[in-house]
């Protein structure tokens, strides 16, 4: 399978694909709002920072306890079940005169939910396309991101300036109510991926399975830490041009959805491992120029270059999932983005830290500098990994 005209023919691929492109937009919109809505209350660049990344610090607490549901639950089930509690959490953030502590508590406590939804959906998405359909499958899904992005971005902005900060919260409930139709009604009920009931042992367990392998760790660290710096620059957005942060996200996701299609669907494999460092400097580099004054126009364009270099993810996950046991694969990818949403919530605090102490600007530079230095500091490993997962494909 080597064409999106091959993946749309699936049934299943369309149902789960429309339900994540509706709660994506939820997610942009209502975040915005958030973030928008501290801001204003309190004027703090780290406070706004966490209304917007700040639920994937519950990430590591469900990636240590939660995860091992990702593979021992009905997928359908557990989607639509995510889908309705992020709907009454959203609903609950909508409440006039929500107390700060309230509303950080329901931020955290959604994240705790989500942290067993990515495993649930890219293990169900192992099932529904064939294995070396996979990488292509997420490329359509990054590509998602970007376009979703840019909607409930837009979304999110216009509702906020035509109506209000809590009233874009309510339309992201429906939205999220929406996207748990679609999966009721658009997805085959399957059977959970592996035996036995969710626990935190077991969740332990495989946690130590999977990150008992030097190659793993380093594909891992690769995919979580330069990203998570990067978001960190995002989460300042707000402060950094009050009045055109919605640009600026739009402009990312732009560059987000130009890199996943180049990488996801014409970049050959023999090619992949060698563009992992490239792209991962790219990610960087543009915005060390933040440091200068810049125009909106020109800071959009470098956030846009920039955030093609978030594809690099998409060739890891295919060095990855060649080290991964099929009966690992919902908890090892869930492992993965919970990881990857955490580390992105420790970007934003450590750039909301930073930002209370120098320009905004420069502060998103400084995350730049040590996304630079992780990457080059992981390059040696990865070659390693590269080399790992060859071998891997070779014995299959």
């Amino acid at each position: 399978m080597r064409t999106y005209g091959e993946l749309f023919r699936i049934p299943d691929f369309r149902s789960l694909l429309a339900a994540s492109a509706v709660q994506i937009a939820a997610t942009m919109a209502s975040g915005l709002a958030l973030s928008t809505l501290v801001y204003a209350a309190t004027g703090s660049p780290l406070l706004a920072a966490l209304a917007l990344f700040g639920s994937s610090f519950a990430q590591v607490v469900g990636a240590t306890t939660l995860l091992s549901a990702a593979d021992r639950l009905p997928p359908r089930t557990a989607l639509v079940a995510v889908a309705l509690l992020f709907a009454v959490g959203t609903l609950s953030l909508a409440a006039p005169r929500m107390p700060l502590l309230a509303m950080f508590l329901i931020i955290f406590s959604l994240g705790l939910v989500n942290s067993v939804t990515g495993g649930v959906r890219w293990g169900l998405l192992g099932e529904i396309v064939p294995d070396d359909a996979y990488i292509l499958a997420r490329s359509v899904f990054n590509m998602l991101v970007g376009v979703m992005q840019i909607i409930g971005y837009a979304l999110g902005g216009a509702l906020i300036a035509v109506l209000s900060p809590r009233q874009a919260l309510l339309v992201s409930a429906g939205l999220y109510l929406v996207g748990a139709a679609i999966v009721r009604f658009g997805l085959t009920a399957r059977a959970p991926r592996a035996t036995g009931r969710p626990s935190v042992r077991e969740t332990w367990r495989v946690n130590r399975q999977l990150w008992s392998l030097p190659a793993r760790r380093h594909i891992y660290l690769a995919l979580w830490v330069p990203n998570g710096l990067i978001v960190g620059c995002q989460a300042l957005y707000v402060p950094y041009a009050p009045a055109s942060a919605g640009v600026l996200f739009m402009a990312t996701a732009l560059g987000m959805l130009a890199g996943d299609t180049i990488v996801g669907r014409f970049v050959p494999r023999r090619l992949r491992s060698r563009l992992v460092t490239p792209l991962r400097l790219l990610l960087a580099a543009p915005i060390l120029l933040f440091v200068l004054p810049l125009p909106v126009p020109v800071a959009a364009l470098l956030l846009a270059v920039a955030a093609a270099g978030f594809s690099a993810g998409l060739l890891l996950q295919d060095l990855l999932i060649a080290l991964i046991p099929d009966d690992m694969r919902g908890q090892a990818l869930g492992l993965h983005t919970s990881g990857l949403l955490t580390m992105q919530a420790v970007g934003a605090t450590i750039a909301g830290l930073v930002a209370q102490f120098m320009p905004i600007g420069a502060a998103m530079s400084v995350m730049a500098i040590a996304s630079l230095l992780v990457t080059l500091v992981l390059t040696p490993a990865l070659r390693q990994a590269v080399t790992a997962s060859r071998v891997e494909r070779v014995a299959a």
